[in-house]
């Protein structure tokens, strides 16, 4: 037993060291064939091999991403690629801050009872059929997304999807993947959805009411064609839904057992984050502070108040709740990212770019958004948003920079529905799936309705910035 444990270890360090050698090979020949071919100097050489290796590195070895991020920060410390003052300030720590504060509040909502009391809310609509229960479902996880985020609203909505596919014997699979696929667009409706949103929203000093009013209405018309396409794909599911629940019902049994939960202090630490995030733009003028502040400093301040009433919680939510490991990627991702624009990697991107699609917003948008959504169907979309936001502040000298924000942004979003593995949420569901149901869903499987609900969220999403750009400022 033993040797073979040690065998299979053997194997598995070669092929890892072959891997490894293979992703540095990559990276270090595209840095020097951007030095040959497009004359980049030793620095924007070292930059772009670095930011290549760690992308090179989330795709094919998503355990040690962190590790690459570490060395790849210190290749470029040691080549003077990056200095710690830039480092510092590419980082982007108010948005890892503001999305630890987020973390915890959600840790707070989930003591409090709140999502079992959304959970419980849905499974009482009076006269529920299977094309209702999914249009509620689908909305309240993309409404859920928007909210708290896109992996705990698909978590609570999975768990309530899983208990009626119990009951009624169902394959929840159809039900799973309508739910993750507008959990997936919601999260584009407000900077709190999907990390993408408040990273955008900082670099382009975009306010909350700015998402409200530009992101969500887009939002809402790309959730609305989802949930239209997959009922229609999954029509045959749905019909055998009400056939089992009005069997049930004869039966007289409910549909999952009631229990009443107490969600009223869950409500309020709600409440008064939204407010206080919604107030953010209007409290900065008021007390003459920098953009963007008290938005970015709202989470910790409920957060805050939350470990004070909720003190011998306090030290679990800072331990558990927060994804350290992710926030520490995110931090080194960003500073890796600034670091193109440091060396002036991304000027020659944006030149570049405007030599080969020019200034007309009519081809940036859609040419940012499906190469962002594209990226985002098979690499994390936080490294593409990470990579394009330095191009787009570039582009920002020559046109109206706005549209291009938004097209970034929800090509990141809506990308991550194309593939099984575009984002965090599909990969959490379908890991619930397997586990409760040992059910798996095949990668065409997913592709064939992820790809069609794609696309035409991304054409929404187009008509909708080509008809707003002129109002935007």
């Amino acid at each position: 037993m033993y040797e073979g444990n040690e065998q299979e270890a053997a194997v598995t360090r070669k092929q890892l060291t072959g891997r490894m050698a293979l992703l540095l090979s990559i990276s270090a020949g595209a840095g020097l064939a951007g030095a040959f071919f497009f004359g980049l100097n030793e620095r924007q050489a070292v930059s772009t091999s670095v930011f290549l290796a760690i992308i090179l590195g989330t795709l094919f070895f998503w355990n040690f991403r962190l590790a690459i991020a570490f060395l790849g920060v210190s290749v470029l410390i040691f080549t003077k690629s990056l200095d710690m003052d830039h480092f510092v300030k590419e980082a982007s720590l108010p948005v890892i801050l503001f999305l630890a504060g987020m973390m915890i509040i959600v840790g707070a909502l989930r003591d409090l009872g709140f999502f079992t009391w959304i959970v419980q809310s849905i499974i009482s609509i009076p006269k529920i059929t299977g094309r209702k229960f999914v249009a509620v479902t689908a909305v309240a996880s993309a409404l859920l997304a928007c909210a708290v985020d896109e992996v705990t609203s698909i978590i609570f909505i999975s768990t309530l999807v899983f208990q009626v596919c119990n009951r009624l014997k169902l394959n929840p699979a159809p039900y799973i993947i309508i739910c993750v696929l507008c959990t997936n667009i919601g999260s584009a409706g407000t900077m709190m959805g999907n990390p993408v949103g408040i990273f955008i929203g900082t670099k382009a000093h975009l306010s909350f009411s700015d998402f409200i009013i530009w992101a969500f209405p887009v939002m809402a018309l790309a959730m609305g064609s989802c949930v239209a396409v997959t009922m229609y794909w999954y029509r045959k599911d749905l019909d055998e839904f009400d056939a089992r629940l009005k069997e049930r019902m004869n039966r007289d049994l409910s549909l999952v057992p009631m229990v009443k939960v107490p969600y009223g202090k869950g409500l309020a630490v709600l409440l008064l984050t939204l407010v206080f995030i919604a107030l953010h733009h209007t409290l900065e003028e008021w007390l003459k502070l920098d953009p963007n502040s008290i938005l970015l400093i709202a989470p910790l301040t409920v957060a805050g108040i939350v470990m004070i009433f909720k003190r011998d919680r306090a030290r679990h939510y800072v331990e558990s709740e927060i994804d350290w490991w992710t926030l520490l990627f995110f931090m080194l991702l960003f500073a890796v990212a600034g670091t193109l624009a440091y060396t002036g990697v991304t000027r020659l991107m944006a030149g570049s770019f405007t030599a080969h699609f020019g200034t007309n917003l009519n081809v940036l948008i859609p040419v940012i958004m499906a190469a962002t959504a594209i990226g985002s169907a098979f690499v994390d979309n936080v490294i593409f948003v990470a990579a394009f936001a330095p191009v787009i502040e570039a582009l920002g000298e020559s046109v109206k920079v706005m549209p291009l924000w938004w097209a970034l942004l929800f090509g990141a979003c809506f990308g991550g529905n194309i593939t099984l593995i575009g984002s965090t949420a599909n990969i959490v569901a379908l890991g619930m799936l397997e586990k409760n149901f040992k059910l798996h869903v095949s990668f065409f499987q997913w592709l064939k309705i992820g790809a069609l609900s794609s696309v035409i969220a991304c054409l929404i999403a187009w008509g909708m910035l080509a008809l707003l750009a002129p109002l935007m400022p």
